[in-house]
């Protein structure tokens, strides 16, 4: 029996993290004895045939070219690519947090947190920052992107930050939890308009005291 079902981007597991279909796929029930209960979520005791495996991991050195041309396919210009090439060479760099996406052994999108400063009244505050993700054009509206910023804030918050910050569209990153950075008081070095400045706590009270100006590194100003 075939049926159709809509589904979206499930967990499967640690070799293959991610499963995505399209919005709507075939679906054939003789195919749940197949795979393991506790290797997906089934809905209507259903299993979608897969389309596309993608695998989130950190960045390794062997990734570095494709990183680059994820970058700058997606933006149509080097500053994105030439950016993570630069900050990987800092000190701050945190490897954990930059992470690709695979689709056959092939790098399709990769995101970067990047550790910043929230110069609040009379400290400084450590934040990060959500730039750049990037997904290359033929995987875009495919939840890639919104694969890799799930892991990475996930992964952030077991490193033990307490916040992310971010420049973006905004209608897009309140899905994840953002909101406007103006509610806590936050303002951005550069003019950007107040409802595409966005923070999101990664634990409770996580910008409490925290009001002020993000100190970006200079190596953002050159984007």
């Amino acid at each position: 029996m075939s049926v159709r079902y809509r589904i979206d981007a499930v967990k499967v597991s640690s070799a293959a993290p991610y499963v995505i279909w399209p919005s709507k796929v075939n679906v054939r029930e003789s195919l749940l004895d197949k795979l393991h209960p506790t290797q997906t979520r089934i809905f209507k005791s259903v299993i979608v045939d897969v389309k596309m495996k993608i695998a989130i991991e950190p960045e390794t050195e062997g990734d570095y070219e494709g990183i680059t041309k994820v970058h700058t396919a997606a933006f149509n210009r080097d500053g994105e690519a030439r950016l993570v090439e630069k900050l990987r060479k800092t000190p701050a760099y945190i490897p954990e947090l930059s992470l690709v996406a695979r689709y056959r052994n092939a790098i399709i999108g990769h995101i970067l947190l990047y550790p910043v400063k929230i110069n609040a009244y009379k400290k400084k505050c450590n934040s990060l920052a959500l730039a750049p993700i990037s997904v290359i054009p033929r995987f875009q509206n495919k939840k890639v992107g919104s694969i890799l910023i799930k892991e990475d804030l996930e992964k952030a918050q077991k490193l033990g930050f307490k916040s992310v910050i971010v420049v973006g569209h905004p209608e897009y990153y309140p899905r994840f939890g953002f909101e406007k950075a103006s509610k806590y008081g936050i303002s951005p070095p550069f003019n950007v308009p107040d409802t595409a400045f966005f923070a999101i706590e990664l634990e409770k009270d996580g910008l409490k005291n925290c009001n002020g100006t993000i100190e970006y590194p200079s190596e953002y100003n050159e984007v």
